[in-house]
């Protein structure tokens, strides 16, 4: 399976081996007319952390893996969709309007802030579980052909609603998103331009065929990559995560946040991206579930679990995401096919 290195807004930060060491961390996949890449690297070190936490003015988790992705790409217009822990730790609220509390939760936030460099003098509020409402950054890429030559970079078009498109969850950006030479473009009048704006999601009432995902197709290409995890100073877990896996007609990413915190919440937040290689129509479903802590514990228990089987399915994400219920969900999809 050929490698290739990915670049984003947020390239990984130099190593002592540089491109090498990026390339040789990042698997790439070709399905149609897509391109399917994870990239994943160590816990990011104490230089990068200090750098991110200087950008989004909050601590980062105990567990950062700065430099992880996993992105899918329509190699023909550049358009694509990528999950980063930096961009998800962007749309982390900033304002305390969403911080849960526990019997120490101020003393322990004002500790963390304290001791992380860079911003030991700026004391803010944040959601210190780390529930992003993140649902990918997106790329709408080229405005046409022909493309730029390789020795130039790309020039997407994009657009962005003055907060990076946080305030949904979603980034928008014109970054590069993958180092492969795109292939050769067809003559200018077989391919009509496309703008850019008609390639953004929009709201749609047909969801993911999930009864096709559930075939038992050869499964062509598969990868887990973690992005953060805290543990919220043993008050819980918050664990943010994506995988894909990629069949001969059809693809599904999965980007999951799984939020438990102790005696007060549980939450799960999926983002769901499904790809159709023959009509090249990509469908994104997000889904927030949560309830409340005691009452997921007595759901447990009326399975039938000992309580220390209760203990050990607080820290299956699977598991739970089945007990909690829904109270938010939206469709959209977006067509790319020329």
């Amino acid at each position: 399976m050929a490698q290739a290195h990915i670049a984003s807004t947020y390239e990984a930060y130099p190593r002592a081996d540089g491109a090498e060491h990026v390339a040789r961390a990042t698997r790439t996949h070709r399905q149609g007319r897509f391109e399917i890449a994870t990239r994943k690297l160590p816990i990011s070190k104490a230089e990068p952390i200090d750098a991110m936490e200087r950008e989004l003015g909050i601590p980062v988790p105990e567990m950062i893996f700065g430099e992880n992705a996993v992105a899918v790409r329509h190699a023909p217009t550049g358009w694509a969709i990528e999950f980063t822990a930096r961009d998800a730790l962007a749309a982390v609220d900033k304002t305390g309007r969403d911080m849960l509390r526990v019997a120490y939760a101020s003393e322990w936030s004002a500790s963390r802030e304290q001791t992380s460099a860079g911003i030991r003098d700026v004391v803010k509020p944040y959601d210190w579980s780390y529930s992003t409402t993140y649902r990918g950054t997106v790329h709408l890429g080229r405005p046409g052909p022909p493309p730029p030559a390789p020795s130039t970079p790309p020039q997407d078009e994009h657009e962005n609603n003055g907060s990076g498109g946080r305030e949904n969850g979603e980034n928008q950006t014109s970054a590069p998103l993958f180092l492969i030479p795109p292939p050769p473009p067809p003559p200018p009048a077989a391919t009509p331009v496309t703008a850019p704006a008609a390639r953004q999601f929009a709201p749609t009432t047909r969801g993911i065929p999930i009864e096709l995902l559930k075939r038992r197709d050869p499964i062509l290409f598969f990868d887990e990559v973690m992005l953060y995890e805290s543990e919220l100073d043993d008050n819980g877990i918050s664990i943010l995560s994506a995988k894909v896996r990629v069949h001969e007609r059809r693809m599904l990413l999965l980007c999951r946040l799984f939020m438990r915190l102790d005696g007060v919440v549980v939450r799960v937040r999926d983002t769901r991206i499904y790809v159709d290689f023959e009509t090249e129509e990509v469908i994104r479903e997000y889904t927030v579930k949560e309830l409340a802590f005691e009452e997921v514990k007595r759901k447990l228990l009326m399975t039938g679990l000992t309580p220390d089987g209760v203990t050990i399915a607080l820290r299956d994400a699977n598991r739970i995401a089945e007990l909690v219920p829904t109270i938010e969900q939206t469709l959209e999809s977006v067509s790319l096919k020329s």
